[in-house]
């Protein structure tokens, strides 16, 4: 699949998942080339097709297409710039997740293996002023280290290997959000032990092919 029809693709999945309204919402990617192709501003993402990509250089510059450019661009250039591990990104207003920005709440409780080899923790990002430095800025305490965050009083963000990493980890980020949530309106939900979690990160990477960053786990 060609890389403008991928991104194509994952803007309709985001938008037909829920994972965003209107206008909300930007995905890119590092291209084979080493450009970045986004998707502009103002288009709804269950409408996008290839004329609402356009292609940058790494700089921000301008190199292919017509339209608006969002300035929560600066939020992927920032991930790009600072993590050569990461190939994508997905930024949307998922519901549950979105929820738990707004109560000033990251999801670093470990309830499920299968999140802590996904996502680990996931940290809440300060506040930061849509078009201003302070949003990507936000992310400077656990760019190294994290796969998905929460940004308060905004939405959340993934990043990946390649789209579809990056996509799969916002599709889990929100699954499990909404799971916790509804584990709490039932009850009080059972974390994993620290043993538990001790003997998951021992064979994380011989049984699932995972190497885990503590950092990302533990405080």
């Amino acid at each position: 699949m060609r890389e403008v029809d991928k991104i194509v693709e994952v803007c309709h999945r985001v938008y037909e998942k829920g994972f965003v309204s209107a206008y909300d919402g930007n995905v890119s990617l590092i291209t084979s080339r080493g450009t970045v192709l986004f998707t502009r501003s103002g288009v709804n993402k269950g409408q996008v097709t290839e004329a609402d990509i356009l292609e940058f250089d790494m700089s921000g510059a301008l190199l292919k297409g017509e339209g608006k450019l969002t300035t929560e661009f600066k939020l992927h250039l920032f991930a790009y710039s600072r993590r050569p591990d990461v190939n994508a990104v997905v930024h949307c207003h998922p519901v549950y997740a979105t929820a738990f920005s707004l109560l000033g709440e990251g999801m670093i409780e470990h309830y499920f293996p299968e999140v802590i080899l996904t996502l680990g923790k996931v940290p809440l990002c300060r506040y930061g002023t849509p078009s201003t430095n302070d949003l990507p800025l936000s992310l400077e305490p656990y760019i190294e280290h994290s796969w998905a965050y929460l940004l308060e009083n905004h939405g959340a963000l993934t990043l990946g290997k390649d789209l579809d990493d990056a996509y799969y980890k916002m599709e889990k980020l929100e699954h499990t959000a909404k799971t916790i949530f509804v584990a709490k309106m039932l009850g009080s939900p059972k974390q994993l032990s620290k043993e538990d979690i001790k003997k998951l990160l021992e064979i994380s990477e011989e049984t699932y092919g995972i190497k885990i960053d503590r950092r990302n786990v533990y405080d």
